[in-house]
């Protein structure tokens, strides 16, 4: 497989505005030294004083939001004023861990112990690689970071090719908080030499945010290599309306979060379930909206835009109806209109692809039963939410999704305190929230007998 090459290219355009070499085999071996040998002190730092220097972190992403959102702008197409949201909510993800950290971490007294006394204590466990995508750029990094190096734990940072001026801009934030030197190490690293990390023995665990692919090919690294991974693989997320007194605000609530970061997010709701009294209203309203975004920012590169037409395209093909957008820029920039969709049936790519992009595919429904079997029909796991005014309703469509994050009455439930992951095809393992400390640490049994 050829490495890609790590370069900025704007994709409102096309153009290629800087490249960087990968890391030397030597540059790696740094890394792991680095971190092995920051991991030795930081372990011992007390947890109080790791969290002055995470909450210098936090401070620093709030100072320099604009900064950071030019950057993504750039790289990736966010707009910008999303960008400047996605570094504030950095800022409350280090400064949760930061505060809520210590507590979080204290000592478990285990109940019912005769002869002593026992604990599970939570402890590092070491170097970590994380492995991070490119489509939010800087909180995918900060829900990483942020409660391992408040465990003790330390960090190679590889992230994605087309983002390497955001993994820059992290490293500085890192040196300037005072971080010390070691305890979070970017790398511009190959497959390769990804692989070569994952098998270190000085590495204790991977996490992954990405592709289906990319997350099988590192579970089976890490697996052959008897390390602990964390797999965020996205997602194609239902949103169920059941009834509404007001459909129009629904669908609007429906395209606003479907559209935010250009469609791409993977607990994005991406296919919309309506019940069939409402459904043509909801449709007609969503359509409207569609129409109404004469300018739109452009998808992260044209590879995926291109990607996202051929989905759409093979559903138009097959029988699905296009209802608006759904036009590819003729390049080399990386616009596409977005678009609305319905008809899908499962000889279409869009009935179990993601569509990682700003298209809103609709389904029909007859009743609660039929939704919930059209919601769970699909290899994804990560999130799902269910609207009605019948809050009772809800819950109970919403109690039986088989998803790791079901909402009733809002499209997803989020903050730093917030445990975010999924199941199946989606991945394993929890980010955020307490969830979040309580992946790569050693939950130590320690017992003193009387």
């Amino acid at each position: 497989m050829t490495n890609p090459v790590y370069c900025v290219t704007d994709p409102s355009t096309g153009d290629v505005i800087e490249s960087f070499d990968h890391a030397g085999d030597a540059d790696i071996e740094a890394a792991l030294t680095a971190t092995q040998d920051a991991y030795i002190s930081w372990r011992d730092v007390p947890i109080a004083e790791r969290a002055k220097a995470v909450k210098k972190v936090a401070a620093l992403f709030g100072e320099r939001a604009e900064e950071l959102a030019t950057i993504a702008t750039l790289e990736m197409g966010k707009p910008h004023h999303e960008g400047v949201e996605e570094a504030q909510f950095c800022r409350a993800i280090f400064e949760y861990f930061a505060t809520e950290g210590p507590g979080l971490t204290a000592d478990q007294p285990i109940k019912g112990i005769s002869g002593g006394n026992a604990m599970v204590q939570r402890l590092p466990i070491g170097p970590l690689l994380g492995i991070m995508p490119w489509n939010f750029p800087f909180y995918q990094v900060a829900r990483f970071a942020a409660p391992n190096l408040m465990l003790g734990n330390t960090i190679i940072l590889k992230h994605a090719e087309s983002t390497p001026r955001s993994a820059l801009a992290i490293a500085d934030i890192m040196r300037e908080a005072g971080m010390p030197e070691g305890t979070y190490v970017n790398v511009f690293a190959t497959f390769d030499q990804i692989s070569t990390i994952i098998a270190d023995p000085r590495v204790q665990g991977v996490s992954l945010t990405g592709s289906e692919r990319a997350g099988s090919t590192v579970a089976a690294q890490a697996g052959q290599n008897l390390k602990k991974c964390v797999l965020e693989l996205g997602g194609s997320d239902p949103m169920v309306v059941l009834d509404s007194a007001d459909v129009a605000d629904v669908a609007t609530q429906a395209w606003e979060y479907r559209t935010y970061n250009t469609g791409q997010a993977c607990n994005s709701n991406k296919r919309m379930i309506v019940m069939e009294d409402i459904y043509d209203d909801f449709v007609s309203e969503i359509t409207a909206q569609a129409r109404a975004m004469e300018s739109f920012s452009p998808l992260s590169s044209r590879a995926a835009a291109e990607k996202l037409h051929e989905q759409v395209q093979d559903a138009v093909d097959r029988g699905a109806t296009l209802h608006a957008g759904g036009v590819l820029s003729e390049g080399p920039d990386a616009h596409y209109s977005p678009a609305v969709l319905t008809g899908i049936t499962e000889d279409m790519r869009a009935y179990r692809e993601e569509l990682f992009g700003p298209v809103a595919v609709v389904y029909k429904v007859a009743s609660d039963d039929e939704a919930l079997t059209l919601a769970n029909d699909t290899g994804y796991g990560l999130g799902g939410s269910v609207f009605s005014q019948d809050t009772a309703r809800a819950q109970s469509l919403a109690q039986r999704l088989e998803v790791g994050m079901s909402n009733v009455n809002t499209t997803a439930g989020e903050g730093a305190e917030v445990p975010f992951g999924g199941v199946k095809r989606s991945g394993f393992g929890r980010e955020l929230g307490p969830l979040g400390m309580d992946e790569f640490v050693n939950k130590r049994m320690y017992y003193v007998a009387d």
